[in-house]
């Protein structure tokens, strides 16, 4: 509960200097209203002539910033006052200002000031004191506002800067990773036609070509997948994640066993069933399967886990690989991300999979947590919501 003001004593530091029969004289000239939470006084850009000396409640000060951002400048309670200029200057109000609470006022409009002014000239100078020291605390502001504004350029310029290395280096990847499965295909194709294949040579050469479009086919399936989730919202359905594991366990098998690791599913038959989009929930899952089986070294082991938590649903998928650095955590579910060598390994990609990951647990209103220790291997955990 905010303390009443009485004008008399709120008159003098609006008007420093006024006499005590000009308080009065204010005061006479003056309206005493009330407004309910979430009335507006004054609209920013309006032209308005009202003064406003808050005796009782709170407001909230609010400026639009960018055409679109509400922004609050401060907010003002008993014994405060605002709109001084309209006493003065027929032009429109800078901000916006909002009953935050219940709230009373003792308000003076120009054409009272105006009969207020012709009997009391220390009105109109305490006036103009005011006001002039009011104009350089909004300068101040202004400026304050400014350099708010530069470091926000300036950090959107930075994350453009960045988008646009990203952008170079996502069309550089996909060059580089569709140019090796394209020529190897082209070549083994070009054998076949010129006859230059024959019996186990050629079911070597069609399985290599099949091996290799199927690769680019997955690229570029994982380009259109991110471009369908940014427009098209699936509609959810009861998913069995248990059922969503094995298929992503039957599909990574002979992958597993080409990297010599170890793949298994440890499945729990109690599990209740997700809330979500099946075949998006198979690719995040996939997703994390693909890495920890690429990032994994020979004779490791890639285990999917699931188990409910409350009204969630947990998969987890644990590798013992090469781990992720604390300083890369933060990035590493950012489009075009993805990590080239470590060590003496190479490692393929255009960095698609995590942020498809990511972007689909966003969609089911999940979260996707991460523990990960360099040289020790990681764990992603997707966290899912029951259906209902």
């Amino acid at each position: 509960m905010t303390t009443r003001r009485a004008p008399s004593r709120i008159i003098p530091r609006a008007f420093p200097g006024i006499k005590p029969d000009e308080i009065e004289e204010l005061i006479a000239n003056s309206q005493v209203l009330s407004y309910t939470p979430g009335a507006i006084l004054c609209s920013e850009n309006a032209v308005e002539d009202r003064f406003y000396m808050i005796l009782e409640g709170e407001v909230e000060v609010t400026k639009t910033i960018n055409n679109s951002e509400s922004r609050l400048l401060k907010t003002l309670g008993p014994g405060d006052f605002f709109g001084e200029m309209a006493l003065i200057h027929n032009a429109p109000r800078a901000a916006t200002v909002t009953a935050k609470s219940a709230l009373t006022t003792l308000e003076l409009d120009k054409a009272a000031f105006d009969r207020v002014l012709h009997k009391s000239t220390s009105v109109a100078l305490a006036m103009v004191s005011e006001i002039s020291n009011r104009l350089r605390q909004n300068d101040q502001m202004a400026v304050d506002d400014l350099r708010m504004r530069a470091s926000e350029l300036a950090q959107a310029y930075q994350q453009l800067a960045e988008q646009e290395l990203a952008r170079r280096e996502f069309l550089s990847n996909v060059a580089h990773e569709l140019r090796t499965p394209l020529m190897v295909a082209s070549g083994y194709l070009q054998m076949l036609q010129k006859g230059l294949m024959q019996g186990d040579q050629l079911q070597v050469g069609i399985e290599t070509i099949t091996r290799n479009v199927q690769q680019i086919v997955s690229l570029v399936n994982d380009i259109l997948f991110l471009q369908e989730m940014d427009l098209v919202l699936p509609e959810f359905q009861a998913v069995d994640m248990n059922e969503v594991a094995r298929t992503v366990v039957e599909k990574y098998a002979a992958t597993a066993q080409d990297h010599g690791v170890n793949l298994r599913l440890v499945p729990n038959p109690n599990l209740h069933p997700v809330s979500g989009d099946a075949r998006s929930l198979e690719r995040a899952l996939t997703a994390l399967v693909d890495n920890a089986i690429k990032f994994s070294p020979q004779g490791g082991s890639v285990m999917i886990s699931l188990r409910g938590r409350g009204e969630n649903v947990l998969v987890a998928v644990e590798d013992e690989g090469i781990g992720i650095a604390k300083e890369n955590l933060p990035r590493i579910f950012d489009r075009f991300y993805h990590l080239e060598k470590s060590g003496d390994s190479l490692f393929g990609g255009i960095g698609l999979g995590l942020a498809i990951t990511r972007q689909v647990i966003e969609q089911h209103q999940g979260s996707l947590d991460v523990i990960s220790t360099p040289g020790k291997g990681s764990t992603f955990t997707l966290v899912l919501k029951q259906w209902k």
